[in-house]
């Protein structure tokens, strides 16, 4: 099986890149084949713009969608998106590895997907879903979070609360 592994972390040595580096330790040891889409290393630019595109559609407006259309059917798309949507297509299973960040994925990963999963790529008008491009592929979402030991020490913001567990004096 091919696995595409799309990481989004900016330390290497955090909880995140311990558990992206034993997840592909384990597949490649059980004979899968692993791509790291490291996005942070690789320096991933999450920023949709003019500069996603070879070639436009329509020079007097940007509509980022009309120019993903014509970009996906012209082979237009920007080196990295190019990259990075050949991968996609490469992988079996896609696995999205990242912390949670304000109860949401990290900026880079949202531009990830904003910019690689594009209209006439990843989707298009009645092809959503079911109905979709990639219909026989999988999908993983492995997600941290955490904080300092401090922070999750009893009686701090995440730790164990005097009051729930029935310890506090009268």
């Amino acid at each position: 099986m091919n696995v595409l592994m799309i990481y989004a972390h900016p330390e290497p040595t955090s909880f995140t890149g311990a558990l992206k580096d034993a997840g592909v330790a384990t597949l490649r040891q059980a004979g899968h084949a692993v791509v790291v889409s490291d996005l942070y290393a690789e320096r991933f630019d999450p920023v949709a713009g003019r500069h996603d595109f070879n070639a436009v559609a329509d020079a007097e407006r940007f509509h980022y969608q009309t120019e993903q259309a014509h970009a996906h059917g012209t082979g237009g798309f920007a080196a990295d998106l190019v990259r990075e949507q050949q991968r996609l297509r490469d992988a079996d299973l896609v696995v999205w590895l990242y912390p949670i960040w304000w109860g949401g994925m990290p900026a880079i990963l949202k531009g990830w997907f904003d910019r690689v999963l594009a209209f006439g790529f990843a989707y298009a008008d009645g092809r959503r879903f079911d109905s979709g491009f990639f219909p026989d592929k999988r999908g993983l979402l492995c997600l941290s979070t955490g904080g300092t030991r401090q922070r999750f020490s009893v009686g701090d913001a995440y730790g164990v609360s005097r009051l729930c567990c029935g310890r506090h004096s009268a």
